[in-house]
């Protein structure tokens, strides 16, 4: 008889790659999945640790997912990832219901941790971080035309907030080859955009070919057949260079989409962050982006209240932000992670003049991008459909302009039938503060 498997996978797209490459390894290993908690012989939750919140998430999963163990149904509960590595000990004192746990480094041990529970073990498989699997099998979750290729693995920054390189280790590039390979598989699954991840992507290849790699990688990508959109995330501003705008610029399949986290823009709060930049290289490099690609969307993260942050600094902040005019943008309040320097430091801001602070910079942003999106009215786009609304009776879907599930939508209504990864042009009618409504368009 087969094991049946539920997977909670949970916090950022890379650990959702992660969670698929798992799935791969179980399933060679004839593993069936299941959407039902109550019907799964194996749990496996892939936690995430990267802030409070996440943290907080991680251990109440577990804890109600552990319910299953105690009732008998559930033979086999894994925690992995982020959590995991970060707390395995505390884990295994607080929650014995757990019977295995596993680091991020080694995902592709996780068969292992199951047969070792099945043989009455209670396993800890913790490896060197700066170990990775090779391996390119996926096991494809989204629903819809998008597929994730996280291209490297840890981060070598450092920054005083993160906790990153203590979870993931130092920064590791995934062979060319390979990486080529893992995506013309997922365009042969049906993928039509393509989102490169990492938490830095804009690195990509120093290690291993001693030179930044990244427009040499999307120039392979974009020859693969059936891709139609290719998008960055997680581009520091610091290493985006002219030939990698210029990439963007002469490859039609690249979306004209830059995700760079700036996280603040005062040169004291920049150091005290551990950030390789400054207020001028930033204003710098956004102006050569959008002098090269004057279409381009700029998303970026800013970080409220980090400690020292005086209001003169918040205040710098806002006006930056509406002087700037980013696409899109997100504020994350500042969350003190143990293990941290940054936890360490003095002057501490109140939690909630933090919060009070990411809610100002939301409605200066709320207000450009309500602006922005008036100026679309009329406009013509392409966009990828992800779905149909019989409720609205509207398709939905999105522009280059928007990353999936952290961006806007385009609703638009059709006299045609249309699939998912379809692209269809629209005309723009109206707009909302975040999403775009509109109508088939044909010439």
């Amino acid at each position: 008889m087969k094991l049946s498997c539920y997977f909670a996978s949970l916090g950022c797209d890379k650990n959702l790659v992660d969670t698929e490459k798992m799935m791969a390894y179980l399933g060679e290993n004839e593993v069936i999945f299941t959407d039902d908690e109550n019907e799964a012989d194996i749990i496996v939750i892939n936690t995430c640790s990267f802030i409070l919140d996440a943290k907080q998430e991680s251990i109440e999963t577990i804890l109600e997912l552990s319910e299953q163990k105690r009732s008998g149904n559930c033979k086999v509960l894994v925690v992995t990832g982020c959590l995991a590595e970060r707390y395995s000990k505390e884990i295994r004192e607080e929650i014995p219901e757990v019977d295995a746990v596993v680091g991020t480094s080694a995902y592709d041990s996780i068969w292992e941790a199951v047969s070792r529970t099945l043989e009455g073990e209670k396993p800890d498989i913790l490896k060197d971080l700066s170990y990775t699997p090779a391996s390119i099998a996926r096991v494809n979750t989204q629903a819809g035309p998008t597929g994730y290729l996280k291209i490297a693995e840890g981060c070598d920054k450092r920054c005083t907030y993160c906790i990153i390189p203590s979870l993931r280790g130092p920064y590791r590039s995934t062979p060319m080859k390979s990486l080529v390979d893992e995506a013309r598989a997922l365009a042969d699954r049906g993928v039509k955009e393509l989102i490169l991840v990492a938490q830095e992507t804009t690195l990509y290849g120093v290690d291993i070919y001693g030179h930044k790699a990244l427009p040499e990688l999307l120039k392979k990508l974009c020859k693969i057949d059936g891709l139609e959109w290719i998008r960055l995330m997680y581009c520091y501003p610091e290493e985006i260079t002219e030939e990698l705008i210029q990439t963007m610029h002469d490859e039609p399949k690249i979306c004209h989409y830059l995700d760079l986290p700036i996280q603040h823009c005062n040169d004291d709060i920049l150091r005290r962050m551990g950030r390789r930049t400054s207020h001028d290289d930033i204003v710098e490099k956004i102006d050569m982006i959008r002098s090269l690609l004057p279409d381009v969307t700029l998303r970026t993260t800013l970080i409220s209240g980090f400690p020292g942050e005086t209001e003169e600094n918040h205040s710098e902040l806002l006006e930056f932000v509406r002087k700037i005019r980013f696409d899109r943008l997100g504020v994350f309040p500042y969350s003190e992670e143990e293990g941290t320097p940054a936890a360490d430091f003095p002057d501490m801001i109140d939690e909630q003049i933090r919060q009070d602070r990411a809610d100002d910079l939301m409605k200066a942003q709320a207000d450009v991008i309500f602006d922005k999106n008036k100026s679309a009215v009329k406009k013509i786009f392409s966009v990828m459909v992800e779905g149909y609304l019989p409720e609205d009776e509207c398709y939905v879907g999105r522009t280059y302009m928007d990353a999936p599930d952290i961006d806007g939508y385009v609703f638009f209504t059709s006299d045609d039938q249309h699939m998912s990864g379809d692209i269809v042009t629209v005309r723009i009618n109206e707009a909302r503060e975040y999403d775009l409504i509109g109508e088939r368009f044909v010439n």
